[in-house]
């Protein structure tokens, strides 16, 4: 049975900060290591927690949101490195799917990205939740939005090689380290899910120093997509 609940996760502190000034009445458990602060935010029920970076520390941590909380859908929020040649620092990705870039079993004949012997690689987000963030993401003035394929891999990218190489071999909009494990958990537990990303930098060689100069203001903007949905589902 549904709780109404809704699942919010980022990697670091500051992708979850501006949740926690903002949510009321806030219980909060640590469990494995992992805090949830379960409470009230833009009118709806939720839980936020920081998975911590990395596909395996998400993976835990959804499980866990999931198996203990019975959260109706889960929404991962953060920065990202931009593989789109439209997109800039500050700009947005909806996820329309995720995928593994780095999950490479070639030398056995199974093309990169594929999961061996696993019915599908490509988690598919889920439409409504999809809908709900591009209508959130109209009302935030002087910031583009796009829809596309979310990458994640256990590597920080800033390699301009490696952009054109995840861009054509994957025809992904955006490049993290998380998404894609979340929606793996999510597609194996039934439960619906969307990535919403903003970009910290051009995942080249600038990455670095973009990364650290930009991710306050990205995180801000992932943050403020994510109330923006909220707010629409409370009125749903």
């Amino acid at each position: 049975m549904s709780t109404g609940i809704v699942g919010i996760i980022g990697a670091m502190d500051a992708e979850i900060a501006r949740f926690l000034e903002e949510m009321q009445q806030v219980e909060t458990r640590e469990i494995q290591g992992i805090h949830y602060h379960k409470g009230e935010l833009s009118g709806v029920p939720v839980v936020v927690c920081k998975s911590g970076v990395g596909k395996v520390n998400a993976a835990v941590c959804t499980q866990l949101l999931i198996d203990r909380y019975r959260v109706e859908s889960v929404i991962f929020t953060g920065v990202a490195g931009a593989l789109h040649s439209d997109l800039d620092i500050g700009d947005l990705v909806i996820s329309t799917e995720c995928q593994q870039h780095d999950m490479d079993a070639s030398p056995l004949g199974f093309p990169k990205g594929t999961i061996p012997f696993q019915e599908t690689s490509v988690f598919p987000a889920d439409p409504g939740l999809i809908e709900w963030a591009k209508k959130a993401g109209e009302s935030i003035e002087g910031v583009k939005v796009l829809t596309g394929k979310v990458l994640s891999g256990d590597q920080f990218i800033s390699d301009v090689e490696k952009v054109k190489q995840l861009r054509e071999e994957f025809n992904g909009a955006c490049v993290e380290m998380e998404g894609a494990a979340v929606a793996h958990v999510c597609h194996l537990s039934g439960v619906p899910y969307v990535v919403i990303r903003s970009m910290s930098d051009r995942a080249d060689q600038t990455a670095q120093v973009n990364f650290l100069e930009f991710t306050e203001l990205a995180a801000e903007r992932s943050c403020l997509m994510v109330r923006h949905l909220l707010q629409q589902k409370a009125k749903a």
